[in-house]
């Protein structure tokens, strides 16, 4: 799984006494009428426990450069303690669903519409219901463990067919 390149994104939501947040990039988006997010957070943590209780989250894509705030949702900031906090970067944490970082390269919010438990992960599914985005970040992918960017590559121009683009639906 690691061979693949995902986006590294932030889930968070608003637990019984405080918001929380967990790294992931076990996202999918389904572009659905409605648009749907499938997204994977481990079962104990606390985004799992608050899930099914709030009944919304919020899913926060980071940009190149928001490596730190990734690792402060993951517990790789410090090796001493697992730490979920909302300190580093530019966060609403009144924001509905749960905390949305002003600067996230995409931030949808989302109503749970199904929890499944999966061996040590919890597949939240949510209907989205509002989605923001900041044009100018690149996103931030994770392949073989490692953050990397986009770099944009020249398409090729075969000799007997017009320049091809990738179809967006």
């Amino acid at each position: 799984m690691d061979e693949v390149a995902t986006a590294v994104a932030v889930i968070t939501c608003h637990g019984r006494d405080s918001s929380v947040g967990q790294t992931t990039s076990a996202l999918m988006i389904v572009p659905d009428a409605p648009p749907t997010v499938l997204a994977c957070v481990e079962v104990g943590s606390p985004v799992g426990a608050a899930l099914a209780a709030h009944g919304a989250f919020r899913v926060n894509y980071l940009a190149v450069g928001q490596d730190d705030v990734s690792d402060a949702f993951t517990g790789h900031r410090d090796d001493d303690a697992e730490l979920r906090d909302f300190t580093g970067g530019d966060w609403d944490e009144h924001a509905p669903a749960g905390p949305a970082l002003h600067d996230a390269v995409a931030s949808l919010e989302c109503r749970v519409t199904g929890l499944y438990e999966r061996g040590s992960h919890v597949v939240a599914v949510g209907e989205v219901t509002d989605a923001t985005h900041t044009p100018a970040g690149d996103p931030l992918l994770l392949v073989r463990g490692t953050y990397r960017r986009v770099e944009e590559l020249p398409l090729p121009v075969f000799p007997s067919f017009a320049p091809a683009r990738p179809r967006h639906t």
